[in-house]
């Protein structure tokens, strides 16, 4: 979150491609990628979705990527055992909404296609239709939902310090819950709507926040605090739960 800046040419990753290394039996896609500003080579997994990459520092460290990836199979293997299966949105899919988990269910209304049902012993999320649309359905549904929510509470923090943010963007980040780019706009992951409010509520007044102080310095968190109390519950939430929000409706999901 904060600021995003733009790197300059020199520092971009210029430069990717992808190579399969077998670890445990299995191929795992492993992607290289050219980033001037790393200091070594760095292999990740990504908490959430298992994804595995190589960072190198110059064209000629990439050519090591690979061997330097298999030099470190065994670490992989234990970060991908670790990673949490993923969760598709589909009939019977336990997910959570505002926090609450919810069951998708069938459901039979045919003046909406998505809506949420709390008439049972568990919150469930309807949906009508063929089976075939339920994940597009439940995703346009969570996203239409993120968008409502998201602006209707950077409108309430933008009148609170009096600034406004030139354009508000909802989508799928992998990395940010939001960001405050320099020409004023406001970014955020729709996946904060499966988090409780109070998160939601957390992201978006540390992002109108930057509106008026652009940085992270003293002034800007006796800012947010201002706005919002503590800081520290839901920034102690992002950091222990906030990986798990990306095994939903997975980006490289069927």
């Amino acid at each position: 979150m904060g600021k995003a800046r733009r790197a300059k040419p020199s520092q971009r990753r210029d430069f990717a491609r992808s190579a399969l290394l077998r670890i445990d039996g299995r191929p795992v896609e492993v992607a290289l990628q050219l980033n001037t500003r790393a200091k070594r080579l760095i292999v990740k997994v990504h908490p959430a979705s298992g994804a595995v990459s190589v960072v190198a520092p110059s064209r000629r460290a990439l050519d090591d990527a690979l061997a330097f990836a298999r030099k470190e199979s065994g670490w992989i293997a234990e970060r991908l055992e670790n990673v949490p299966k993923p969760v598709f949105l589909e009939l019977g899919a336990r997910i959570p909404f505002r926090g609450e988990v919810h069951v998708i269910r069938r459901g039979e209304e045919r003046n909406r296609p998505v809506w949420v049902d709390r008439g049972g012993d568990e919150p469930v999320i309807r949906v009508a239709g063929h089976n075939e649309h339920t994940a597009r359905r439940v995703e346009d549904f969570l996203k239409r939902e993120a968008r409502r929510s998201l602006n209707a509470h950077v409108v309430d923090y933008a009148a609170m310090i009096g600034v406004r943010p030139a354009r508000v963007v909802v989508r799928d980040t992998a990395t940010r819950w939001g960001s405050c780019s320099s020409g004023r706009i406001l970014s955020f992951s729709w996946r904060l709507i499966l988090a409780p409010p109070h998160i939601l509520d957390y992201v978006v007044a540390h992002e109108v926040a930057h509106l008026r102080e652009m940085n992270h310095g003293p002034r800007f968190w006796r800012l947010l605090e201002s706005m919002v109390g503590n800081v520290e519950r839901p920034q102690a939430w992002l950091n222990t739960h906030g990986t798990m929000l990306h095994r939903y409706a997975p980006r490289n999901g069927g």
